[in-house]
Protein backbone atom coordinates (compact mmCIF):
# COMPACT_ATOMS: atom_id res chain seq x y z
CA UNK A 1 0.00 0.00 0.00
CA UNK A 2 1.62 3.24 -1.12
CA UNK A 3 0.32 6.30 0.73
CA UNK A 4 0.08 9.61 -1.08
CA UNK A 5 0.12 12.98 0.55
CA UNK A 6 -3.41 14.30 0.07
CA UNK A 7 -5.66 16.27 2.39
CA UNK A 8 -8.77 14.77 0.83
CA UNK A 9 -10.40 11.85 2.56
CA UNK A 10 -13.95 10.58 2.74
CA UNK A 11 -15.84 7.77 4.43
CA UNK A 12 -17.57 4.89 2.68
CA UNK A 13 -20.09 2.78 4.56
CA UNK A 14 -20.72 -0.79 3.38
CA UNK A 15 -23.55 -1.23 0.93
CA UNK A 16 -24.65 -3.40 -1.95
CA UNK A 17 -23.23 -1.84 -5.09
CA UNK A 18 -25.47 -2.09 -8.18
CA UNK A 19 -24.32 -1.64 -11.75
CA UNK A 20 -25.50 1.75 -13.14
CA UNK A 21 -25.97 0.19 -16.58
CA UNK A 22 -28.13 -2.57 -15.16
CA UNK A 23 -30.18 -0.11 -13.12
CA UNK A 24 -30.78 2.07 -16.19
CA UNK A 25 -31.67 -0.96 -18.31
CA UNK A 26 -34.25 -2.07 -15.74
CA UNK A 27 -35.82 1.42 -15.70
CA UNK A 28 -36.02 1.56 -19.49
CA UNK A 29 -37.46 -1.94 -19.64
CA UNK A 30 -40.20 -1.11 -17.15
CA UNK A 31 -41.05 2.14 -18.99
CA UNK A 32 -41.34 0.32 -22.33
CA UNK A 33 -43.49 -2.36 -20.71
CA UNK A 34 -45.89 0.28 -19.35
CA UNK A 35 -46.12 1.91 -22.79
CA UNK A 36 -46.77 -1.46 -24.44
CA UNK A 37 -49.57 -2.24 -21.98
CA UNK A 38 -51.33 1.06 -22.69
CA UNK A 39 -50.89 0.67 -26.48
CA UNK A 40 -52.41 -2.81 -26.28
CA UNK A 41 -55.35 -1.59 -24.15
CA UNK A 42 -56.07 1.33 -26.49
CA UNK A 43 -55.74 -0.73 -29.67
CA UNK A 44 -58.00 -3.52 -28.35
CA UNK A 45 -60.72 -0.93 -27.59
CA UNK A 46 -59.92 1.29 -30.60
CA UNK A 47 -63.59 1.60 -31.57
CA UNK A 48 -64.11 3.59 -28.38
CA UNK A 49 -61.71 6.36 -29.48
CA UNK A 50 -62.23 9.11 -32.04
CA UNK A 51 -59.77 11.35 -33.88
CA UNK A 52 -60.48 15.05 -34.58
CA UNK A 53 -61.44 14.21 -38.15
CA UNK A 54 -63.91 11.65 -36.79
CA UNK A 55 -61.81 8.86 -38.25
CA UNK A 56 -61.10 5.55 -36.56
CA UNK A 57 -57.97 4.72 -34.58
CA UNK A 58 -55.35 2.37 -35.98
CA UNK A 59 -52.16 0.96 -34.40
CA UNK A 60 -50.12 4.09 -35.15
CA UNK A 61 -52.83 6.24 -33.57
CA UNK A 62 -52.79 3.96 -30.50
CA UNK A 63 -49.03 4.43 -30.12
CA UNK A 64 -49.39 8.19 -30.65
CA UNK A 65 -52.22 8.47 -28.10
CA UNK A 66 -50.21 6.45 -25.60
CA UNK A 67 -47.09 8.61 -25.85
CA UNK A 68 -48.89 11.95 -25.50
CA UNK A 69 -51.05 10.59 -22.68
CA UNK A 70 -48.24 8.94 -20.70
CA UNK A 71 -46.13 12.10 -20.90
CA UNK A 72 -49.19 14.24 -19.92
CA UNK A 73 -48.83 16.29 -23.14
CA UNK A 74 -52.46 15.66 -24.00
CA UNK A 75 -53.11 17.38 -27.35
CA UNK A 76 -56.73 16.27 -27.28
CA UNK A 77 -56.88 15.25 -30.95
CA UNK A 78 -57.69 11.65 -29.96
CA UNK A 79 -60.22 11.17 -27.18
CA UNK A 80 -62.04 8.24 -25.54
CA UNK A 81 -65.75 8.46 -26.37
CA UNK A 82 -67.17 5.12 -25.26
CA UNK A 83 -67.87 4.18 -21.66
CA UNK A 84 -65.45 1.24 -21.83
CA UNK A 85 -62.65 3.41 -23.20
CA UNK A 86 -63.17 6.01 -20.48
CA UNK A 87 -63.25 3.28 -17.81
CA UNK A 88 -59.96 1.88 -19.11
CA UNK A 89 -58.46 5.37 -18.88
CA UNK A 90 -59.62 5.70 -15.28
CA UNK A 91 -58.76 2.23 -14.02
CA UNK A 92 -55.68 1.33 -16.09
CA UNK A 93 -54.10 4.16 -18.05
CA UNK A 94 -54.09 6.79 -15.29
CA UNK A 95 -52.28 4.55 -12.71
CA UNK A 96 -49.81 3.47 -15.41
CA UNK A 97 -49.22 7.12 -16.31
CA UNK A 98 -48.40 7.87 -12.68
CA UNK A 99 -45.96 4.96 -12.61
CA UNK A 100 -44.38 6.15 -15.86
CA UNK A 101 -43.87 9.65 -14.45
CA UNK A 102 -42.31 8.23 -11.31
CA UNK A 103 -39.85 6.38 -13.52
CA UNK A 104 -38.99 9.58 -15.39
CA UNK A 105 -38.13 11.46 -12.20
CA UNK A 106 -36.96 8.33 -10.40
CA UNK A 107 -33.29 9.08 -10.84
CA UNK A 108 -33.60 12.47 -9.14
CA UNK A 109 -35.74 11.04 -6.36
CA UNK A 110 -33.31 8.20 -5.87
CA UNK A 111 -30.34 10.57 -5.61
CA UNK A 112 -32.13 12.74 -3.05
CA UNK A 113 -33.27 9.73 -1.05
CA UNK A 114 -29.85 8.09 -1.13
CA UNK A 115 -28.22 11.30 0.09
CA UNK A 116 -30.67 11.45 2.97
CA UNK A 117 -30.09 7.81 3.84
CA UNK A 118 -26.34 8.33 3.68
CA UNK A 119 -26.52 11.24 6.14
CA UNK A 120 -28.57 9.13 8.55
CA UNK A 121 -26.18 6.19 8.23
CA UNK A 122 -23.15 8.41 8.81
CA UNK A 123 -24.75 9.91 11.90
CA UNK A 124 -25.56 6.46 13.28
CA UNK A 125 -22.05 5.21 12.45
CA UNK A 126 -20.38 8.12 14.25
CA UNK A 127 -22.64 7.66 17.27
CA UNK A 128 -21.90 3.96 17.71
CA UNK A 129 -18.28 3.85 16.53
CA UNK A 130 -16.28 3.08 19.67
CA UNK A 131 -14.24 0.10 20.79
CA UNK A 132 -13.81 -0.66 17.11
CA UNK A 133 -10.91 -2.02 15.06
CA UNK A 134 -9.11 0.25 12.61
CA UNK A 135 -7.20 -1.49 9.80
CA UNK A 136 -4.74 0.81 8.05
CA UNK A 137 -4.05 -0.63 4.60
CA UNK A 138 -6.29 -2.99 2.62
CA UNK A 139 -3.80 -4.95 0.59
CA UNK A 140 -3.33 -8.70 0.95
CA UNK A 141 -2.42 -8.46 4.64
CA UNK A 142 -5.24 -6.06 5.45
CA UNK A 143 -7.85 -8.18 3.67
CA UNK A 144 -6.64 -11.29 5.47
CA UNK A 145 -6.82 -9.47 8.81
CA UNK A 146 -10.39 -8.31 8.18
CA UNK A 147 -11.44 -11.76 6.94
CA UNK A 148 -10.03 -13.36 10.09
CA UNK A 149 -11.76 -10.82 12.34
CA UNK A 150 -15.10 -11.47 10.64
CA UNK A 151 -14.70 -15.25 10.77
CA UNK A 152 -13.97 -15.12 14.50
CA UNK A 153 -17.18 -13.22 15.25
CA UNK A 154 -16.13 -9.56 15.12
CA UNK A 155 -19.06 -7.37 14.11
CA UNK A 156 -18.49 -5.87 10.67
CA UNK A 157 -20.01 -2.60 11.91
CA UNK A 158 -17.06 -2.25 14.29
CA UNK A 159 -14.33 -2.61 11.66
CA UNK A 160 -13.02 0.37 9.71
CA UNK A 161 -10.49 0.29 6.87
CA UNK A 162 -8.22 3.19 5.85
CA UNK A 163 -6.49 3.10 2.47
CA UNK A 164 -5.49 5.80 -0.06
CA UNK A 165 -6.62 3.62 -2.97
CA UNK A 166 -10.16 4.16 -4.21
CA UNK A 167 -10.23 0.60 -5.54
CA UNK A 168 -9.14 -0.86 -2.19
CA UNK A 169 -11.77 1.04 -0.23
CA UNK A 170 -14.47 -0.02 -2.68
CA UNK A 171 -13.35 -3.61 -2.14
CA UNK A 172 -13.63 -3.11 1.63
CA UNK A 173 -17.09 -1.65 1.11
CA UNK A 174 -18.07 -4.70 -0.97
CA UNK A 175 -16.68 -6.93 1.81
CA UNK A 176 -19.15 -5.35 4.24
CA UNK A 177 -16.96 -2.97 6.24
CA UNK A 178 -16.76 0.83 6.32
CA UNK A 179 -13.75 2.43 4.71
CA UNK A 180 -12.04 5.79 4.47
CA UNK A 181 -10.14 6.91 1.37
CA UNK A 182 -7.13 8.71 2.75
CA UNK A 183 -3.53 8.60 3.97
CA UNK A 184 -3.46 6.71 7.27
CA UNK A 185 -0.30 8.52 8.37
CA UNK A 186 -2.14 11.85 8.47
CA UNK A 187 -3.62 12.92 11.79
CA UNK A 188 -6.87 14.28 10.34
CA UNK A 189 -7.59 10.98 8.57
CA UNK A 190 -7.07 9.00 11.79
CA UNK A 191 -9.28 11.46 13.64
CA UNK A 192 -12.00 10.92 11.03
CA UNK A 193 -11.68 7.19 11.77
CA UNK A 194 -12.26 7.89 15.50
CA UNK A 195 -8.92 6.31 16.36
CA UNK A 196 -9.11 7.93 19.81
CA UNK A 197 -12.04 5.59 20.59
CA UNK A 198 -10.62 2.49 18.88
CA UNK A 199 -9.90 -0.70 20.78
CA UNK A 200 -7.37 -2.11 18.32
CA UNK A 201 -5.38 -0.69 15.43
CA UNK A 202 -3.91 -3.00 12.79
CA UNK A 203 -1.26 -1.44 10.54
CA UNK A 204 -0.41 -3.25 7.30
CA UNK A 205 1.53 -0.68 5.28
CA UNK A 206 3.88 -1.97 2.59
CA UNK A 207 6.64 0.42 3.66
CA UNK A 208 8.23 0.18 7.09
CA UNK A 209 8.75 3.94 7.38
CA UNK A 210 5.05 4.46 6.68
CA UNK A 211 4.16 1.90 9.34
CA UNK A 212 6.34 3.77 11.86
CA UNK A 213 4.68 7.09 11.05
CA UNK A 214 1.17 5.63 11.28
CA UNK A 215 2.03 3.98 14.61
CA UNK A 216 3.43 7.23 16.06
CA UNK A 217 0.37 9.22 15.02
CA UNK A 218 -2.10 6.58 16.20
CA UNK A 219 -0.36 6.27 19.57
CA UNK A 220 -0.52 10.03 20.07
CA UNK A 221 -4.27 9.95 19.47
CA UNK A 222 -4.92 6.86 21.59
CA UNK A 223 -2.62 5.85 24.42
CA UNK A 224 -4.68 2.77 25.36
CA UNK A 225 -5.42 1.09 22.02
CA UNK A 226 -3.70 -2.20 21.24
CA UNK A 227 -1.59 -1.56 18.13
CA UNK A 228 -0.45 -4.43 15.92
CA UNK A 229 1.88 -3.54 13.07
CA UNK A 230 3.34 -5.52 10.19
CA UNK A 231 6.96 -4.82 9.26
CA UNK A 232 8.91 -6.15 6.31
CA UNK A 233 12.40 -6.13 7.81
CA UNK A 234 13.39 -7.62 11.15
CA UNK A 235 15.83 -4.75 11.72
CA UNK A 236 12.89 -2.32 11.93
CA UNK A 237 10.99 -4.17 14.65
CA UNK A 238 12.53 -2.05 17.42
CA UNK A 239 11.46 1.14 15.61
CA UNK A 240 7.85 0.00 15.58
CA UNK A 241 8.00 -0.92 19.26
CA UNK A 242 9.57 2.42 20.15
CA UNK A 243 6.83 4.13 18.15
CA UNK A 244 4.17 2.52 20.32
CA UNK A 245 3.28 -0.82 18.69
CA UNK A 246 2.28 -3.52 21.17
CA UNK A 247 2.86 -6.36 18.71
CA UNK A 248 5.05 -6.41 15.63
CA UNK A 249 4.79 -9.12 12.98
CA UNK A 250 7.70 -9.53 10.58
CA UNK A 251 5.96 -10.49 7.36
CA UNK A 252 9.04 -11.28 5.26
CA UNK A 253 10.67 -13.45 7.93
CA UNK A 254 7.40 -15.25 8.67
CA UNK A 255 6.84 -16.07 5.01
CA UNK A 256 10.44 -17.20 4.66
CA UNK A 257 10.12 -19.53 7.65
CA UNK A 258 6.88 -20.99 6.29
CA UNK A 259 8.53 -21.63 2.92
CA UNK A 260 11.50 -23.33 4.58
CA UNK A 261 9.24 -25.48 6.76
CA UNK A 262 7.21 -26.49 3.71
CA UNK A 263 10.35 -27.54 1.88
CA UNK A 264 11.64 -29.58 4.82
CA UNK A 265 8.40 -30.94 6.27
CA UNK A 266 5.31 -30.32 4.12
CA UNK A 267 3.04 -31.94 6.72
CA UNK A 268 4.14 -29.48 9.40
CA UNK A 269 3.51 -26.56 7.05
CA UNK A 270 -0.04 -27.82 6.51
CA UNK A 271 -0.61 -27.96 10.26
CA UNK A 272 0.66 -24.41 10.72
CA UNK A 273 -1.58 -23.19 7.91
CA UNK A 274 -4.50 -25.00 9.56
CA UNK A 275 -3.76 -23.26 12.85
CA UNK A 276 -3.84 -19.87 11.15
CA UNK A 277 -7.19 -20.54 9.41
CA UNK A 278 -9.96 -19.63 11.90
CA UNK A 279 -13.37 -21.28 11.96
CA UNK A 280 -12.31 -24.71 10.69
CA UNK A 281 -9.92 -27.45 11.72
CA UNK A 282 -7.37 -26.49 14.34
CA UNK A 283 -7.60 -22.97 15.69
CA UNK A 284 -5.28 -20.87 17.85
CA UNK A 285 -7.17 -18.45 20.03
CA UNK A 286 -7.15 -16.78 23.41
CA UNK A 287 -9.68 -17.30 26.18
CA UNK A 288 -10.02 -16.48 29.90
CA UNK A 289 -9.37 -19.01 32.63
CA UNK A 290 -12.48 -20.94 33.63
CA UNK A 291 -13.40 -20.86 37.33
CA UNK A 292 -12.68 -24.59 37.75
CA UNK A 293 -9.19 -24.09 36.25
CA UNK A 294 -8.00 -21.49 38.77
CA UNK A 295 -5.12 -22.83 40.84
CA UNK A 296 -4.47 -25.72 38.48
CA UNK A 297 -1.68 -26.33 36.00
CA UNK A 298 -2.22 -25.38 32.33
CA UNK A 299 -1.70 -29.05 31.51
CA UNK A 300 -5.04 -29.86 33.16
CA UNK A 301 -7.15 -27.46 31.07
CA UNK A 302 -9.86 -28.72 28.72
CA UNK A 303 -8.09 -27.13 25.72
CA UNK A 304 -4.47 -27.64 24.74
CA UNK A 305 -2.74 -24.64 26.30
CA UNK A 306 0.27 -23.25 24.42
CA UNK A 307 0.99 -20.11 26.45
CA UNK A 308 -0.32 -18.01 29.33
CA UNK A 309 -0.57 -14.21 29.30
CA UNK A 310 -0.20 -12.66 32.75
CA UNK A 311 0.43 -9.03 33.64
CA UNK A 312 1.50 -8.16 30.12
CA UNK A 313 4.01 -11.02 30.01
CA UNK A 314 3.88 -14.19 27.93
CA UNK A 315 4.80 -17.53 29.48
CA UNK A 316 5.00 -20.97 27.89
CA UNK A 317 2.64 -23.52 29.36
CA UNK A 318 5.51 -25.37 31.08
CA UNK A 319 7.11 -22.31 32.74
CA UNK A 320 7.22 -22.45 36.53
CA UNK A 321 5.73 -18.93 36.80
CA UNK A 322 2.36 -20.22 35.53
CA UNK A 323 2.32 -23.60 37.23
CA UNK A 324 -0.81 -22.38 39.04
CA UNK A 325 -3.34 -20.42 36.96
CA UNK A 326 -4.81 -17.15 38.26
CA UNK A 327 -8.33 -15.77 37.56
CA UNK A 328 -7.06 -12.89 35.40
CA UNK A 329 -4.81 -15.03 33.19
CA UNK A 330 -5.45 -15.35 29.46
CA UNK A 331 -4.81 -18.75 27.90
CA UNK A 332 -3.54 -19.17 24.34
CA UNK A 333 -5.04 -22.50 23.32
CA UNK A 334 -5.38 -24.84 20.34
CA UNK A 335 -8.91 -26.14 19.87
CA UNK A 336 -11.39 -27.41 17.31
CA UNK A 337 -12.35 -24.29 15.36
CA UNK A 338 -15.51 -25.82 13.86
CA UNK A 339 -17.00 -26.21 17.35
CA UNK A 340 -16.54 -22.54 18.19
CA UNK A 341 -17.85 -20.79 15.09
CA UNK A 342 -19.82 -17.62 15.78
CA UNK A 343 -23.57 -18.07 15.27
CA UNK A 344 -24.88 -16.88 11.89
CA UNK A 345 -26.52 -13.47 11.93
Amino acid sequence: MAFRSSDRSFLRLPEKILSPVRSLAVRIGIALLLVAIVVFAVYIDRDGYRDVDDAGVDLLDAVYYTTVTMTTTGYGDITPVSDSARMVNIVLITPLRVMFLILLVGTTLEVLASQGRERVRLARWRKHMHKHVVVVGYGTKGRSAVSTLLSTGKDADHILVIDPSDQATRQAQADGVASIVGDGSRREVLERAHVADAEKIIITANRDDTAVLVTLTARQLNADAHIIAAVREQSNVHLLRQSGADNVVTSSDSIGRMLAIASINPGLADVLDDLLSPGEGLEVTGRPVHPDEVGRSPKWCSDQVMAVLRGGQRYRFYDDEVASLLPNDTLIVVRDGSRHRPPPE
